[in-house]
């Protein structure tokens, strides 16, 4: 091992070497973003089509059949659904797992091109999209009236402050893809017909609408030249107040021109409800965003409350925002817990490592492996793109036992050396010589399972290519360490209580301190040791009886097996879930809006629940009688029943 002996010669070289991998990754480990999953592409793509005022069977005639006879020619595609809602086809495309996504989204705008001629004029323009599950939104912001604050704006005065105000500021927060209104009431001047008038005077629907639209827009004419100046003219035509309409010329009869105001009504007042927001059962106006691609949630998500801290002061009268669904929440809980169960079995390794070496000193030349190995490890998870997420610190906290086990071997074998009267260098360069081959075959065992778990195919290896890979990279590490770090600090940090013979000189403080502990574990260990020998000696001497016993354990493994269930990832609680239902189809948003409220004071009802939100026609519940219930429970520490029994309660 030459770079053993280039340690032990240099120790300043080998001390530099330790000291430029924790630098490495520590600075890493401030730059790697913190995500519950890796991201990974999922190569999905998802056509929507609008066709306004058309009922689902059209829908599916006219567009959806359409559009999955264009679609099934492109190559890759694992499977084809479709819905038809009312005014909406929405087709779904997976592709294989190999396949890119981006090339697929491509291929696909390709084929809808050339069956957009096919579609009527009144069907809006296919939207290609790809699915990716970091599209949902990561936080919701609801805009609730506060009648402490003072007398709250109509609905419309609000949903014109969020829409000019509100929005744009969380739009220019770094990161947020789109800010999405749920539940507004937007302006709209509405014209009522009148069917007798336009019956008398002979004026069609059609003559109305387009009488409105020709005469409510600003049109170029071109521009005015002269040797001085160039000025563009134009026809300022647009109506300024809502009475500009009544005088509108829709027709004209014998000569005579006939106004708007005698076939409608003109009205200024709100837009039909396309969706609805319930905060608690009362509606509200939310605000729904989404981060942009490549974009960390948590990083978005703080930027976002950043933002409302300044907003809050400048709120109108009679408002409040209260911040619902937070995707960060989930990805800190869960990262947390898996970082705390890093940094406990490291100490439990630590410590069961003390008790069994009965050194401070080899304790912590041992010991010294972990930090250096996993801190070294975040280096080559930035280098490789990875982020800090629950598979990777999974990963870290598994092989936390086995990054210590080449320093335990190495620094085992130089005391052996140095109890049979050698000196610590000596000692040091001939121990780890002679184990050196059996440390690097058992990491380059260790590597040769877990790197083609790096590399595996499907969904399932796209996830656990960052767990391989991770592995791979700290036990490398440890095993570099072994070889250099623990022999270099045997040969310089010798344990002076170590005899020539394995005896220990005197009793010092330590003896009468934690040998005490050290001593009763030796004690325990032996004892155990003892019983270990009768039962090994009972199975050598009962040997049909220990094979009948194995294969009982063996066969009855395989029958509890299909009792163990499977699930993609482990279930978590939150402390929080969502309830989706429907209406009939056919029903109107204000019959969906009664059935959600009556699903909501039923929910509510519930001791564990501290909020929810409603939502129609929004997000995953598109259409009018579907409906989403977020459901935001009391933490875990205040609750009896778990996210999973209250789900089956629901």
């Amino acid at each position: 091992m030459w770079f053993t002996r280039l340690s032990l010669n240099n120790p300043v070289l080998a001390t530099m070497m330790m000291a430029a991998l924790v630098v490495l990754g520590l600075f890493s480990l401030q730059r790697l973003k913190v995500d519950q999953f890796p991201n990974i592409d999922f190569p999905v793509v998802v056509i929507t089509v609008d066709y306004p005022g058309a009922a689902p069977e059209i829908v599916e005639s006219e567009v959806t059949k359409k559009i999955e006879e264009a679609v099934n020619a492109v190559a890759g595609i694992s499977a084809l659904t479709s819905r038809s809602y009312e005014g909406t086809a929405v087709i779904i495309m997976e592709f294989q797992i190999y396949v890119d996504g981006r090339r697929a989204a491509e291929d696909v705008r390709e084929k809808i091109a050339a069956v957009r001629p096919l579609l009527r004029d009144e069907v809006k323009d296919p939207r290609v999209i790809r699915f990716d599950p970091a599209d949902a939104a990561v936080w919701s912001l609801a805009l609730l009236p506060d009648p402490s604050r003072g007398t709250p704006p109509s609905a419309i005065a609000m949903t014109s402050w969020a829409d000019q105000v509100l929005k744009k500021r969380l739009e220019n927060v770094r990161g947020v893809g789109a800010v999405s209104l749920v539940g507004g009431t937007p302006r709209e001047i509405n014209v009522y017909l009148n069917p007798q008038q336009m019956e008398a005077l002979s004026i069609s629907a059609s003559e109305v609408a387009d009488a409105v639209r020709r005469e409510n827009q600003d049109l170029p004419l071109g521009s005015v030249r002269s040797r001085e100046q160039d000025r563009l003219v134009q026809i300022d035509s647009r109506m300024e107040r809502p009475e500009d309409f009544n005088q509108i010329i829709v027709a004209r009869r014998n000569g005579a021109p006939i106004y708007l105001h005698q076939v409608a009504r003109v009205q200024d007042g709100a837009q039909e409800l396309k969706n609805l927001a319930l905060y608690n059962g009362t509606r509200t106006l939310l605000l729904s965003i989404q981060k942009s691609q490549e974009e960390n949630t948590i990083e978005v998500v703080d930027g976002l409350r950043r933002a409302v801290a300044e907003i809050t002061p400048e709120l109108p009268p009679g408002l409040r925002l209260e911040p619902i669904a937070d995707a960060s929440r989930p990805i800190r809980v869960a990262v947390d817990n898996v970082r705390q169960t890093l940094v406990e079995g490291a100490v439990l390794t630590v410590l069961i490592v003390f008790l069994f070496l009965h050194s401070w000193r080899s304790t912590v030349i041992t010991g010294l492996t972990l930090p250096i190995s996993i801190i070294g490890t975040f280096f080559f998870m930035y280098a490789f793109g990875f982020t800090i997420n629950m598979v990777t610190l999974m990963a870290l906290s598994l092989c936390v036992g086995l990054l210590i086990d080449d320093a335990i071997v190495v620094r085992e074998n130089i005391v052996r050396h140095l109890q049979m009267g050698k000196s610590a260098y000596r000692a040091a360069l001939e121990g780890t010589q002679e184990i050196g081959l059996a440390v690097l075959a058992t990491t380059l065992s260790i590597v040769a399972v877990f790197l083609p778990i790096g590399f595996m195919g499907g969904i399932i290896g796209k996830f656990f290519h960052e767990f391989g890979i991770t592995i791979v990279a700290a036990v490398m590490i440890s095993m570099f360490v072994s070889f250099t770090l623990d022999p270099m600090l045997s040969s310089v940090w010798h344990d002076p209580t170590i005899h020539a013979h394995g005896e220990q000189r005197g009793r010092s403080l330590y003896d009468r301190a934690l040998g005490r502990v050290t001593a009763w574990f030796d004690a325990a260990t032996d004892s155990l040791s003892h019983f270990y020998q009768d039962v090994l000696g009972w199975a050598l001497r009962h040997k049909i009886a220990t094979l009948a016993a194995a294969l009982a354990i063996f066969v009855a493994s395989i029958f509890l097996v299909p009792l163990l269930g499977t699930e993609f990832v482990p279930k978590a609680d939150f402390s929080e879930t969502t309830v989706s239902f429907n209406t009939p189809v056919g029903s109107s948003i204000e019959a969906t809006e009664a059935k959600a409220r009556q699903v909501d004071a039923i929910i509510r009802a519930l001791p564990e629940v501290r909020y929810t939100l409603a939502t129609i026609n929004t997000g995953t519940a598109q259409g009018k009688i579907y409906a989403s219930i977020y459901i935001r429970l009391l933490d875990r520490h205040l609750r009896q029943r778990s996210g999973d029994e209250l789900s089956g309660v629901l």
